[in-house]
């Protein structure tokens, strides 16, 4: 007789890993709707963001990194906002090839502009959560993104 493996969602880290994808597609389709009408989709938004995080000191390496996306689905991003007028390439003092993506005055009037319109909207997201539950969240998904990092995971590879 032939044992069949166990079912994959019985154990409880599954439940979390599902409702995390669940949660990330929310966020996208949420964050679509709301910058569409400045002509902004949730990844230009996102990688706007890391931008703006980095206050232009990054890479499009760096900013890969930062959002855990490959470095060619950034560029793509970057090219893109570029020809737009959003984002503009400076001198990386570190790096004679790899340029530091910059907002421009228009990339910052429109990261502001998205930023304020998700503001009531993170406000009533963070308003379902009990005081201190929102940081502690935070760092637990924190803890299991740094142990994903830290390298093979049992059973990889095989």
């Amino acid at each position: 007789m032939i044992e069949k493996a166990p079912y994959p969602f019985e154990h409880p880290l599954n439940a979390l890993v599902l409702e995390v994808f669940r949660l990330n597609g929310a966020l996208i389709a949420s964050g679509d709707a709301l910058v569409r009408p400045l002509g902004l989709t949730s990844a230009r938004w996102q990688v706007m963001g890391s931008v703006a995080q980095g206050r232009g000191g990054f890479s499009v390496a760096q900013l890969a990194r930062n959002m855990g996306l490959t470095r060619q689905s950034v560029q793509r991003i970057v090219d893109e906002l570029v020809g737009d007028g959003i984002f503009e390439l400076a001198d990386n003092p570190h790096h004679k090839r790899a340029k530091l993506v910059h907002l421009t005055e228009k990339g910052e009037a429109l990261f502001e502009e998205a930023t304020a319109r998700w503001r009531p909207h993170a406000d009533d997201l963070a308003a379902v959560l009990a005081p201190g539950e929102l940081a502690r969240l935070t760092e637990l998904l924190a803890q299991l993104r740094a142990r994903l990092e830290e390298g093979p995971l049992s059973g990889e590879g095989r």
